[in-house]
């Protein structure tokens, strides 16, 4: 699970929401998402941050909605999509929302 090695950031994130049916084939995805975005690296970043891993059993395709503090909301529907995929999507909206972590970016390039 080399994705899940990618450092995440929660400062910017109010809340995650990882819905998937365990017994599907096209999980695997969500699964490392959520165990990539669940490591005590990552929630010691933002304590506040709620995440909740909704278990479905009726087949439903898997989804990640985040809801950034801004009020923004991020949803990628993981059937298509890898776990590192979505951890760089993710990662760069966060960043992108972080004026603290581009000028910290902005002085390490300098």
């Amino acid at each position: 699970m080399a994705a899940g090695r990618a450092r995440v950031i929660l400062k910017t994130v109010k809340d995650i929401s990882v819905q998937f049916c365990p017994f599907d084939s096209n999980v695997r995805s969500a699964r490392e998402f959520l165990a990539a975005i669940g490591t005590e690296k990552a929630r010691l970043t933002n304590s506040n941050c709620r995440i909740v891993a909704d278990v479905k059993h009726d087949e439903t395709e898997p989804v990640i909605a985040v809801t950034f503090n801004d009020g923004e909301r991020l949803v990628m529907k993981a059937v298509n999509l890898t776990t590192r995929e979505m951890l760089s999507f993710f990662n760069e909206r966060c960043f992108a929302k972080d004026p603290q972590a581009q000028e910290t970016a902005s002085k390490k390039r300098q």
